[in-house]
């Protein structure tokens, strides 16, 4: 039987590499905007957080997102991310 090779990615909040499945997904498709990914699926260039507050902070504070696509994030995927976040807790 063949085990299957998880998919690991780095957060830009903490930089520690993690499962794929258990981080969010953002994502800034060719015509440059950028909007949470929650499928996993959309095209484009992707980065990935920890489902975790404190993480998110730490990311938004050291603007690794804006870095990571070198353009400016808008709030309202900064509010959507918060909104994965809160959606995760509540499970």
């Amino acid at each position: 039987m063949k085990t299957r090779k998880i998919p690991m990615r780095r957060c830009v909040g903490c930089r520690e590499m993690k499962e794929k499945r258990v981080l969010i997904r953002v994502v800034r498709n060719q015509e440059g905007r950028i909007a949470v990914d929650p499928s996993g699926r959309m095209n484009g260039r992707g980065a990935y957080l920890c489902r975790n507050s404190a993480c998110f902070e730490k990311a938004r504070k050291a603007r690794a997102l804006s870095r990571e696509f070198s353009a400016e994030i808008a709030d309202e995927v900064y509010q959507d991310i918060i909104g994965q976040l809160e959606e995760h807790v509540g499970k």
